[in-house]
């Protein structure tokens, strides 16, 4: 991890820039054309996955043309990323946590990618971003975990979805000065298999994810890195709530496309996921797998995105992250 500071704070400055594009209403109205593709940069059975699929499917049936849901998992996201941005279309769209991407210059000395070309179409969701760890450890609050890998330096083992959790996690670590050793994975599904056989001891990612594994009592969820408690989930506290804010960080999931994306078109997708959104139907479904319904307008999505750059930059500042042979 080499890049300065001062290189996500441009990023920041200047990756969610909304375009005042010209488009009249009624070339945007008529978007979609054609079949309609979001690419995540997660695995089936991930949080915002999850999220996509329910979402896609309402849009369907809403505009009149398919809408796909493509996993691209691995290489940090910048698989997914890049996909978007070669296809150069309006209608192949990068559906994703905010998390995987925001942390990118402090992850890498060189991006595969111009963030500029990037731009924000709609709030989607905050998804639950849960601290889980193995059922078997007997550990059941995160001061408790905080003593064991205390006791045991560099003995346990964790993991996380790659990019500001991942980041988030360490600054923890440093903050309380614990050790641990990271192991690395492409798919967090896999991961989450691991945790609860007890072959890695913590993980940091969304909650869905590790549903089917805490309702089967392998996994515990011991806090939440969101900064509103949940109350779908109201007996697991949030970091703060645990005292631990070195832990907190909201779970920003929304939709982004190229640059040139005119801003009425963005403006009529985002009010069609809002509407979508307010199904109660819908609704019930992602409340149940951990996620908080919060649709927003391109401007909204843009103004979260950079608060989470913020905090990214402030992590960093706790890692000490800085350019090589400084």
């Amino acid at each position: 991890m080499r890049n300065p500071l001062r290189t996500l704070v441009a990023f920041t400055a200047v990756s969610f820039v909304a375009l005042a594009a010209t488009l009249s209403p009624a070339a945007a109205q008529a978007w979609p054309d054609r079949p309609v593709k979001f690419i995540i940069p997660l695995g089936p059975g991930a949080g915002v996955d999850i999220t996509a699929r329910l979402v896609a499917d309402k849009l369907s049936t809403k505009w009149g043309q398919p809408v796909v849901v493509e996993n691209r998992p691995g290489g940090d996201a910048f698989v997914a990323i890049t996909g978007v941005l070669s296809a150069n279309d309006t209608h192949t769209l990068l559906f994703a946590p905010a998390s995987t991407f925001t942390a990118h210059p402090l992850l890498h000395d060189k991006l595969p990618y111009n963030p500029k070309d990037l731009t924000p179409i709609a709030r989607v969701t905050n998804t639950l971003i849960a601290l889980g760890v193995p059922t078997e450890i007997g550990v059941g609050t995160v001061k408790e975990l905080a003593a064991k890998i205390k006791e045991q330096p560099n003995k346990l083992n964790y993991a996380s979805v790659t990019g500001a959790n991942d980041l988030l996690f360490a600054a923890f670590l440093k903050t309380e000065n614990l050790e641990m050793a990271k192991v690395p994975y492409k798919d967090p599904v896999t991961a989450i298999n691991d945790l609860s056989e007890n072959r890695i001891q913590a993980f940091v990612g969304a909650y869905a994810i590790m549903r089917p594994r805490v309702q089967a009592g392998k996994v515990k969820v011991i806090a939440l890195t969101n900064t509103q408690h949940a109350q779908a989930l109201n007996d697991i506290p949030t970091a703060a709530e645990a005292g631990f804010r070195s832990l907190e960080l909201d779970g920003l999931v929304g939709l982004l496309g190229p640059k040139d994306m005119p801003l009425a078109m963005r403006e009529k997708i985002a009010a069609d996921i809002k509407q979508v959104l307010s199904d109660p139907e819908i609704n019930a479904k992602l409340a149940a797998t951990g996620q908080v319904v919060n649709p927003g307008s391109p401007k909204e999505f843009e103004a979260a995105l950079n608060e989470q750059s913020g905090k990214v930059v402030e992590i960093g500042k706790i890692l000490g992250i800085k350019a090589a042979g400084n």
